[in-house]
């Protein structure tokens, strides 16, 4: 029986929630993964038949009421919500065209944040711009160009990431994010099938179904020239740009990591000022 990328994803989450998750007990001989169907249907309030045929693939037009109690049926946060409506065609569609460069004046705004490292992405991830201080942060990559590929192919990112699992699993999710955007999702399936036959961890990670954004948490990185640096960060979406998050990081003040980041700029400014100084004859 064929079924549709709602009911593959209704079935993936299902897996994923434990009955000690929503307050359900079970017998312990029990080996089903996750919650059972019956289970799912009686926390949303709907008929064990009409759960079933949304996973099925038989019934893909339920009502925003119905999507709302599986959602909460299922602990979804709000990013994989947004992704399930967007899945049942119930999310709004893009109001604007997503802008191939971020604009001349937010580029200027990077680049005067010279103790901060801080990023401009798109929904697939790709780096759309950065100010000196984040190129010298991620110098270690052969090349800066999108952070799944950076990832998941440059040899550079175990040891870059101080939890490569947590950034990994991240990326996984947000490329399944953004592949439910209707203005992101054609950029997003190359990059799928590039991933997908280079990386046996990201074909596991993406048959887990997780959709979400950035999050606030603290990320640990090691960077060759100054060693570990654990940096908090910030995600704004960019006005005028759907689609593109600005991304800065900064470290707790008086720390040692706030101490590296100063000496990873002051070693970027050296390294800058050597290539472009004249050569004496």
């Amino acid at each position: 029986m064929s079924t549709s990328p709602l009911g593959t994803y209704l079935k993936a989450r299902r897996a994923h929630v434990q009955p000690d998750d929503v307050a359900l007990t079970r017998d312990t001989r029990s080996r089903v993964p996750g919650l059972r169907r019956e289970e799912v249907a009686m926390l949303a309030g709907i008929s064990v038949d009409y759960y079933a045929r949304l996973e099925q693939g038989r019934e893909r037009s339920p009502s925003p009421s119905v999507l709302n109690s599986i959602g909460s049926a299922l602990c979804l946060d709000l990013d994989q919500r947004g992704h399930l409506f967007r899945l049942a065609g119930l999310a709004p569609k893009a109001l604007a065209p997503i802008s191939v460069m971020p604009d001349r004046t937010l580029l200027d705004l990077l680049g005067m944040w010279s103790h901060t490292p801080a990023v401009i992405i798109n929904r697939q991830l790709d780096v759309m711009a950065r100010n000196d201080l984040a190129g010298a942060l991620y110098s270690d990559f052969g090349r800066i160009d999108n952070v799944a590929r950076m990832t998941f192919l440059d040899p550079v990112a175990t040891g870059f990431y101080v939890h490569w699992d947590r950034a990994a699993e991240a990326c996984v999710a947000n490329l399944r994010l953004a592949l439910g955007h209707v203005d992101s999702a054609d950029a997003v399936r190359p990059l799928l099938v590039e991933l997908s036959a280079a990386s046996s961890v990201f074909r596991h990670l993406w048959a887990q179904h997780d959709a979400r954004g950035k999050t606030h948490e603290s990320k640990a990185f090691h960077h060759r020239a100054v060693g570990e640096l654990v940096l908090r960060y910030h995600t704004f979406d960019v006005k005028g740009s759907p689609g593109h998050q600005l991304i800065v990081y900064h470290a707790e003040p008086d720390s040692s990591s706030a101490e590296k980041l100063q000496l990873l700029a002051s070693l970027h400014v050296t390294s800058q000022s050597s290539a472009t100084a004249p050569r004496m004859e």
